[in-house]
């Protein structure tokens, strides 16, 4: 965001030449959304409720805590304090909790989908624990299926991206203060989330990829509960650097309590120039996706775009394409697929002779995937039936070549086009701890096409 757009630091809203800078840069992928528990308002039988103010309440009733004695409102934290204060199981807490939001299938309230639907955003972060994140994702840009990457932090057990974050094949959430669990691995007290904090400043606990991605992106704090201090404490975590030394990158501060504090205003005026605040997480998302809606809308006149069609591939793969490998059973998913790639202009080959004898034909194969830019294995019912196949030999031949290759390098995207999962299909052990991505019945979605194109862009070059 430019000088001249932070420099007079509004409480209130952006002008328009912060909105410009920010949709610039999320159009170009550099903006991490950072959502906070204020965002979650569900639809209960009283009404919308925040999620946490909701749960505080049902909790409260199952581990039998005497809210007369809680302070008023009371929050989570002062139920889970009062019942160890009582010698309660600190493992119950936990357990109870996870029932009571598992049980209340709860819908993603509209804004978690608004944000969703923008589709720049390949990689959010949340602070809260349940999948209400996820499931919008699903929802927005896969009809439901779960194709969303799901990670989660614990100090104990520290998962970090798989690989940059220009790399991810599919949108991805990380739950940095643990995702909900019948262990004690999330954030549901100020004693948990002051261990999480503790942990993340740990140079041997912290999920490096992650925070490197935090440090050199612009960062969107939507609906945080954060107090004053954690609200410095965690920007300064997030960017790894004095918040007064010159930086490249800011922050948005979406919610509906930052503005009102003075002394919070007063320290980021002074020492955090790049950070601006806007009040309201709610009028923020439906704003900034008005916004970025109007910016990709077509012209009025813009022709309807043709049909996708499916061409044969040619008889000899071309240059840098990507090579398709699959079960003679699932040819009509693969023709889709093929067409619904080369619509978005990514060249695709498979073989469609499928002749599978022969010396010269197998050398063909083994000089085509070793050329080819990327390799797609299709996984489906059919290769779960066929135990012996010559697709498990192009499955090998592509795994070989894998073995030339530096550690993380893309290259094998397999992909599954029915309800086949990626831990119970019947794969190479290396494809196992690849993503999948789910394209049901090779129905291309307009994400893993521009990730494709963007790799065989990239790799051209």
């Amino acid at each position: 965001m430019s000088n001249a757009s932070v420099i007079g630091f509004p409480t209130s809203t952006l002008d328009e030449d912060a909105w410009d800078d920010l949709l610039s840069f999320i159009e170009e992928r550099r903006v991490i959304p950072i959502v906070g528990p204020d965002l979650l308002q569900v639809t209960t039988d009283r009404g919308p409720r925040l999620l946490l103010d909701w749960v505080a309440e049902k909790l409260a009733v199952r581990l039998n805590v005497n809210v007369a004695e809680l302070p008023r409102p009371y929050t989570l934290n002062d139920v889970v304090c009062w019942f160890l204060a009582a010698r309660g199981r600190r493992e119950e807490a936990y357990v109870r909790l996870r029932s009571i939001i598992k049980d209340a299938q709860f819908e993603p309230p509209q804004a978690l989908r608004r944000l969703a639907a923008i589709t720049d955003f390949d990689l959010f972060v949340t602070t809260t624990c349940d999948s209400l994140l996820e499931t919008a994702i699903n929802m927005e840009r896969f009809g439901g299926a779960p194709a969303t990457d799901v990670l989660s932090y614990a100090p104990n057990r520290v998962i970090d991206l798989p690989t940059e974050r220009d790399r991810l094949q599919r949108p991805l959430v990380y739950h940095l203060f643990g995702k909900l669990s019948a262990s004690p691995t999330y954030v549901i007290s100020d004693e948990d989330l002051l261990e999480f904090i503790c942990a993340l400043q740990n140079e041997h606990l912290a999920p490096e990829k992650l925070f490197h991605e935090l440090e050199h992106s612009h960062l969107l704090f939507i609906g945080s509960n954060f107090t004053n201090w954690l609200a410095r404490l965690f920007l300064r975590m997030a960017k790894r650097q004095r918040l007064s030394d010159p930086r490249d990158v800011g922050e948005v501060l979406a919610d509906d309590h930052s503005s009102e504090d003075a002394r919070l205003v007063a320290f980021l005026q002074q020492v955090s120039v790049r950070t601006r605040l806007y009040a309201g997480a709610q009028r923020f998302v439906e704003e900034l996706y008005s916004r970025w809606s109007a910016r990709r809308k077509p012209a009025a006149t813009a022709v309807a775009p043709a049909p996708v069609r499916y061409l044969p591939p040619t008889r000899e793969m071309p240059d840098n394409a990507v090579f398709i490998s699959y079960a003679r059973e699932d040819l009509p998913a693969v023709q889709k697929l093929k067409a619904g790639l080369e619509s978005a202009g990514v060249t695709t080959w498979f073989d469609i002779d499928r002749l599978e004898v022969g010396d010269d034909y197998d050398r063909k194969i083994q000089r085509n995937i070793a050329r080819c830019s990327y390799f797609i294995p299709i996984v489906s019912a059919t290769t779960q039936r066929r135990l012996e196949g010559y697709f498990r030999r192009e499955w090998s031949y592509a795994i070989d070549r894998t073995r030339n290759m530096a550690d993380g390098a893309l290259f094998i995207l397999p992909v599954s086009i029915d309800t086949t999962a990626a831990m119970e299909a019947l794969v190479p052990d290396k494809f196992k701890a690849l993503h999948f991505t789910h394209l049901p019945a090779g129905e291309v979605t307009a994400e893993f096409a521009r990730r494709l194109d963007d790799f065989t862009q990239a790799r051209s070059r």
